[in-house]
């Protein structure tokens, strides 16, 4: 399969997920029961699966969000239809038209007590058997004994000149022509061996092609006119996120003009935050962070609401520097300061608004990384959690409890791994 911007959108945002859970492509399979290599190559952008459902199931087990999910399965859509020419469905259409034509089956063949002369047989017009006359009294009721069977289109051009005459026309029954008077011309065609079926076929696909060309047009009216509103709308006010361009979800793994807005409005909203035009980790902990202060739906990606937040911020994403972070984790420590500072500087650079998702869905929060679980023993909130002086405090209360640091495990083995650092030591370079 031949990569397009479509099916590569697709994997970039499978990736983005995966690499947020932190699971690996064996890990994953056992979980969504699917084939290591079948979701390799789903990331990889070299397949699109034609059954939605493992995608649900790899972006369910990588914790994605509603929101996620719902802009997962447009992008997969989007990223299916691309996956066969537009040519192909037109000529297997036409493989099937052609296919169901019939050939010279029940239809052609003759039935009792109908001619049997020459005439029947090579269609030359010389006849003398009994079905060559267009009295009704000559012959049976028509219900009761078939007419001969019409020949084929192609004797036509294989019979020789044609007669002067006109053929003569097959008698029909007068309860026919009482009630539909177009059945007499069905019946003339059908005695100038045209097969009725044909008939109907060729007034049929006219019709059709008629409808198709109606829907075609109605569909890219619809398109158009939706696409001029958007950009009436984006020229109006001027707000980029709300442009065609950028009419789906911002999210991980986007590198486009729309990350670059998201980027811009949360710099001016104060975040510390590079504006590089890609979505990475560094975009979604400010996402997060911006919608907690908020109050939107913490789901780090960029929809409508979080779209029209931006544009009206009412709220700041600057916290404190790194040096006030570890000033007051000193002062909160006393007990033991600098040990303190370490496990606050490994577990978040002394950033108060990082945010770290972990593999099972949770989260964790601010300075010290308290997690959703510790978070909700403490009766603290995610947005209490991205106060730094809540948070140094809940860590010290935390600390206090245990006599230690062991609810920091990860940090813990990594101090005691490493030289105890000098009160006078300089300050670690600032990391986001």
């Amino acid at each position: 399969m031949t990569a397009t911007a479509d099916s590569e959108r697709f994997a970039a945002f499978l990736r983005s997920l995966k690499e947020r859970s932190g699971l690996s492509y064996e890990a994953l399979a056992q979980r969504t029961g699917g084939s290591r290599s079948s979701l390799h190559r789903y990331c990889s952008g070299s397949y699109v699966p034609q059954d939605y459902g493992p995608v649900h199931r790899f972006a369910v087990v990588c914790g994605a969000a509603p929101d996620e999910l719902r802009h997962l399965y447009r992008i997969w859509a989007v990223a299916d239809m691309g996956r066969m020419p537009v040519g192909d469905g037109e000529a297997e259409s036409a493989r099937n038209t052609v296919a169901s034509e019939p050939e010279a089956g029940p239809e052609a063949v003759p039935g009792p007590g109908t001619g049997t002369g020459t005439g029947a047989e090579t269609g030359t017009g010389t006849a003398t058997g009994a079905g060559t006359e267009a009295d009704p009294e000559a012959g049976p009721p028509l219900e009761a004994h078939p007419a001969p069977a019409p020949r084929p289109r192609t004797e036509a051009a294989t019979a020789g000149p044609a007669e002067p005459s006109a053929p003569s026309p097959l008698p029909v029954p007068a309860e026919v022509s009482a009630v539909d008077g177009a059945a007499v011309p069905a019946a003339a065609e059908a005695a100038g061996h045209v097969p009725a079926g044909g008939v109907w076929r060729r007034r049929a696909l006219p019709v059709l092609g008629v409808c198709f060309l109606l829907l075609v047009a109605g569909g890219t009216w619809l398109t158009l006119t939706t696409r001029q509103q958007a950009s009436a709308d984006s020229t109006d006010d001027g707000r980029m996120l709300f442009s065609a361009a950028c009419a789906e979800p911002v999210a991980m793994g986007q590198h486009d003009a729309c990350v670059q807005e998201v980027q811009r409005l949360l710099s001016e909203a104060g975040a510390d935050i590079d504006v590089d035009s890609s979505f990475g980790p560094q975009t979604l902990r400010r996402v997060t962070a911006f919608q907690v202060l908020r109050g939107l739906d913490a789901n780090g990606v960029v929809g409508t609401e979080t779209k029209k937040a931006l544009y009206d911020p009412k709220v700041r994403v600057r916290s404190w520097s790194p040096e006030k972070v570890r000033q007051r984790v000193r002062q909160v420590f006393t007990e033991e300061p600098e040990h303190a500072v370490a496990i606050a500087d490994c577990q978040s650079f002394l950033d108060p608004l990082h945010i770290l998702p972990n593999t099972n869905g949770t989260r964790n929060w601010g300075v010290f990384q308290i997690s959703d679980a510790r978070l909700s023993k403490l009766g603290g909130t995610p947005r209490e959690a991205l106060d730094p002086e809540w948070n140094i405090q809940a860590a010290h209360r935390l600390w206090k409890r245990a006599g230690n640091f062991d609810d920091w495990p990860y940090c813990e083995r990594a101090y005691n791994s490493s030289p105890s650092p000098s009160p006078d030591a300089s300050p670690s370079p600032t990391r986001s």
